[in-house]
């Protein structure tokens, strides 16, 4: 059972859908996505959207993937397709792979509910085996229940996202579900 829910959406950004980091399989969980967005906004479960918001000289875009997702550029918007409703809505922006680490995402999670906390994640969005792995490292960490909209979210390759898949599973004992057994079990 899910309880006290959040919806968070990691990276479902331009630059990972049409930018330097695109993946044509990205374009797979923008309608998952969308049902899911829709239920929890009808049920009064919050929803989060956790992005990159890079400076230039960040390790990820230095060392590793390039510049993408840059502090206040087109690309580190969230998708018109996934826009959040920044009255209602949270945008926690993130500089690493974790949507924790060094955020205010934890402190927002157990501040929701009439203070008595989120106590279930529902991840979403870009790269399984990357992002959401992390995020998902740090929610279990902190205690939180985890489950995976499998079918909302994807990684570069197909090998990649079913052993990012496994291994959320397997080590943080994440719950993995299509979206719409999630919307079953959030629906009031």
């Amino acid at each position: 059972m899910i309880t006290n829910p959040a919806v968070i959406l990691i990276d479902v950004q331009n630059d990972f859908f049409t930018g330097p980091l695109k993946t044509k399989r990205a374009q797979n969980i923008i309608e998952p996505l969308q049902r899911l967005i829709v239920a929890a906004r009808k049920n009064a479960v919050p929803v989060l959207y956790s992005i990159d918001a890079h400076y230039p000289q960040d390790v990820e875009v230095v060392r590793k993937w390039g510049s993408h997702a840059i502090k206040g550029t087109k690309g580190a918007e969230v998708i018109p397709e996934l826009a959040a409703d920044e009255t209602k809505e949270y945008i926690v922006e993130k500089r690493t792979y974790s949507g924790f680490y060094e955020t205010g995402l934890d402190p927002l999670l157990r501040s929701l509910y009439g203070g008595d906390g989120v106590k279930t994640v529902i991840l979403g969005g870009l790269h399984t085996n990357i992002c959401i792995r992390h995020t998902s490292a740090d929610a279990f960490f902190r205690g939180y229940h985890i489950v995976i909209v499998e079918d909302g979210m994807e990684a570069f390759t197909e090998e990649d996202h079913k052993q990012g898949l496994k291994y959320l599973e397997y080590v943080y004992n994440a719950k993995i579900m299509k979206a719409n057994d999630v919307i079953k079990e959030i629906v009031k």
